[in-house]
């Protein structure tokens, strides 16, 4: 699952974090992925989550924490999968520079991966999480460019889930999900439709708007089972401005 959880911000009033985390943590615990990869996440709002998530385990290798810095974060399910090795970094010129940025970013963007074996298993696989800048197009371009030399350079299966601000079709888009680089959109595998219903940026109203700009993108080491936006809510009330994605995948040749 790959789930925007929106930053802690007092002016998003009735939506703020404090009134909507306990519909986000039922949401992670209805749906219970395995593999949790979220946006937007303040320390305070991951350390809720660990905390309150206890299945789960946190990956955050040598974090300089900070209180107002958003991290891109993979939650792993302790039941299901052991962290063999990972790490994190800055889309930038600069990416062992905390909060560093180049081109045109707004924000500081950054990646979060690990080298992960499964439980029970010889199943080993490389998985990112990531969220490229709003606002930057050459800065979006530039962060996609650093995410695709990564995939390049691992061996073996790779995931890659996100915000990524862009659409299916987009330069960002058909960039990491060209022949050169070898990953494939979840979504699209399924042959699923890009319309309204697969948009998943909605502002809180559960409305959709702009575009699917959340993506899970794997190698073709996996075998896409299912795909599903996750729609989730209480009476006029959603856990987070983006749903969720969420897939099921099975390595090829297993059962």
């Amino acid at each position: 699952m790959t789930f925007n959880l929106r930053f802690d911000n007092k002016k998003d009033g009735p939506n703020a974090w404090s009134f909507r985390r306990e519909l986000v943590t039922r949401l992670i615990e209805r749906h219970g992925p395995s593999i949790l990869g979220t946006q937007e996440g303040m320390w305070s709002q991951l350390v809720y989550l660990r905390d309150t998530l206890s299945e789960y385990h946190i990956h955050a290798p040598d974090r300089i924490l900070d209180a107002t810095c958003q991290y891109p974060t993979l939650f792993f399910n302790k039941d299901d999968f052991v962290v063999r090795e990972g790490g994190e970094f800055w889309l930038s010129k600069t990416p062992e520079v905390h909060r560093s940025k180049s081109w045109d970013s707004a924000f500081p963007r950054m990646m979060n991966y690990a080298q992960v074996s499964a439980v029970n298993s010889d199943n080993v696989f490389w998985v990112a999480v990531t969220h490229l800048d709003h606002i930057g197009t050459e800065a979006r371009y530039q962060q996609a460019r650093i995410l695709a030399n990564w995939v390049k350079s691992r061996t073996g299966p790779v995931i890659l889930m996100g915000d990524f601000n862009d659409s299916p079709g987009s330069q960002v888009h058909n960039m990491l999900t060209s022949s050169d680089i070898g990953l494939h959109d979840t979504w699209q595998v399924l042959g699923r439709e890009e319309d309204q219903n697969s948009t998943t940026h909605h502002g809180f109203t559960g409305v959709p708007q702009k575009t699917r700009m959340d993506w899970i993108l794997v190698s073709s080491h996996f075998r896409v089972i299912e795909a599903e936006i996750i729609k989730d809510h209480s009476g006029d009330r959603y856990p987070s401005d983006h749903f969720p994605c969420l897939v099921g995948l099975n390595m090829r040749g297993k059962s």
